[in-house]
């Protein structure tokens, strides 16, 4: 209890701190009371429709990768593996930039973040075609890693013949990750997508405690591998998916907040499910206050920073690994 109440304490702080800085100056005396509509209606209009929506899909998106992230290393008991594996995080990349490419998104507000879900979504179903739904864990990963290749490959290649540098500029910075410039209108679509994922995979603390036992000890236990396959595929679709399709790629979060986790729960999958949902939403807040305040006359974007940030973090972890085995 005392690490959730701490990891809350934490979320709490940042999300604070991100309605409170920005680019116009505000205090916190000024800023917060206008999230009720109260004061300066320029003020008002800062809290309401610029800081709110951004503090709120970071906490959203790095929640959903986090605990996406946690579920899947605790299915394939494998702790490299992410949600960007089974491919849905390429799919989600690969229709918004469809979107952009074909002009669809500048038809409605809604178009991109709309077509990068149904991409995602779709990507889980040409998986359990490939695998089946019964298939084994190394056959999910391989469908998974294709799917991700094929993906990623078709984004180069829409890149590589577009006619109109704009747009090739437009995705290129799209597939750098942000939560800047997004409204509650994003946040109302990604939102209902995200509540659906985070209940299918909280749905599988029991299972995934079981199956550290084995799979043939988690069957013998009751746990029907078939259906917790079902709702981790379908959680981590609708979770990932809606975060891609609303900020872009964000990477590293589904991968090292669990790792840094694990240790402070016991290794207890149930556990680390929370843990890391409100560790990912820590950490992406805290991105995102390092794109305000590192380069706050740039354009920084938040999966630029999130890589920076992961990649030494996930090194790190990765030589302390090492010493325990030596």
């Amino acid at each position: 209890m005392t690490l959730f109440a701490s990891l809350t304490a934490l979320l709490l702080a940042l999300f604070t701190a991100s309605l409170c800085i920005g680019s116009a100056a505000l205090t916190p005396w000024n800023s917060l009371p206008a999230l009720f509509g109260l004061g300066d209606p320029l003020t008002v209009l800062i809290m309401q429709e610029i800081r709110l929506p951004r503090a709120l899909l970071a906490a959203l998106v790095g929640g959903s990768l986090g605990l996406s992230g946690a579920a899947m290393q605790g299915y394939l008991r494998n702790p490299l593996a992410e949600p960007g594996l089974i491919g849905v995080s390429g799919s989600a990349a690969l229709g918004a930039v469809i979107a952009l490419q074909t002009g669809i998104a500048a038809l409605f507000t809604l178009a991109l973040p709309l077509m990068a879900l149904a991409f995602a979504l779709g990507s889980v179903g040409l998986i359990l075609m490939l695998a089946g739904p019964r298939g084994a864990s190394l056959t999910l990963i391989l469908a998974g890693i294709a799917i991700s290749a094929l993906a990623g490959a078709l984004t180069s290649l829409v890149l590589n013949l577009s006619p109109n540098p704009y747009a090739a500029y437009e995705i290129m910075f799209w597939l750098m990750g942000s939560v800047a410039d997004r409204s509650m209108t994003h946040v109302t679509l990604a939102l209902p997508v995200m509540a659906v994922g985070w209940v299918l995979l909280a749905t599988l603390g029991r299972g995934l405690d079981a199956l550290t036992l084995g799979e043939d000890a988690a069957e013998s236990l009751g746990v029907s591998l078939t259906t917790l396959r079902l709702r981790l595929l379908g959680g981590t679709a609708a979770a990932v998916g809606a975060a891609t399709a609303v900020t872009g790629a964000v990477g590293f979060v589904g991968l090292v907040v669990p790792h840094l986790l694990r240790p402070l729960t016991g290794a207890r999958p149930s556990t680390l499910l929370g843990a890391s949902t409100l560790g990912g939403a820590s950490m992406v807040l805290a991105a995102d206050l390092a794109v305000r305040l590192v380069l706050p006359s740039k354009d920084l974007k938040l999966g630029v920073v999130m890589a920076i940030i992961g990649a030494p973090l996930f090194l790190h972890l990765i030589y302390k690994t090492r010493r325990e085995i030596l």
